[in-house]
């Protein structure tokens, strides 16, 4: 049997004003994720949804959790291979399409590392990792659109 793991979080909608759902323009899209021992994230819809822009998304989180694992992996394997990473940042971009009836889903997320490596490290090793990181990541494997990637490599720096 495989181990399993449990994640508990709490969303708790906090936009009422007062008239609670009386009409699709009489609430706002606000809410508070929460985790144990964690500070909260303030999330809304997207502002294409009547969201408020200064709060994150659920498109946005699943990006970000897309961009998190892989980089958690990714990091991992180079540690264990004598990869010496120095610097890491992700500039991922998902694309959502919308149906007529309003429904949607992810058609694609693209990863965009740029990876700084030690001098006197392999380029192409630590260019090749990044499709194990991608294959074992807990994330994209529970996804149904493609998690592509398009990593730089930096030598140095």
């Amino acid at each position: 049997m495989a181990k399993q793991h449990h994640y508990p979080v709490t969303l708790e909608w906090t936009g009422d004003r007062g008239a609670g759902t009386r009409s699709y323009t009489a609430y706002d899209r606000a809410y508070d994720l929460s985790a144990p021992g964690k500070p909260p994230i303030a999330g809304s819809a997207d502002p294409a949804f009547r969201g408020d822009p200064a709060r994150w998304n659920p498109e946005e989180l699943l990006v970000a959790s897309l961009a998190a694992c892989h980089q958690l992996w990714y990091l991992h394997l180079c540690a264990t291979s004598g990869i010496i990473v120095t610097a890491y940042r992700d500039a991922a971009t998902g694309t959502m399409a919308e149906q007529p009836d309003g429904s949607g889903q992810f058609t694609s997320v693209i990863l965009r590392p740029i990876v700084t490596i030690a001098p006197g490290c392999d380029p192409e090793q630590a260019r090749t990792l990044h499709a194990e990181a991608a294959r074992l990541c807990f994330i994209a494997r529970s996804v149904t659109f493609p998690v592509g990637h398009e990593p730089e490599i930096i030598v140095g720096g």
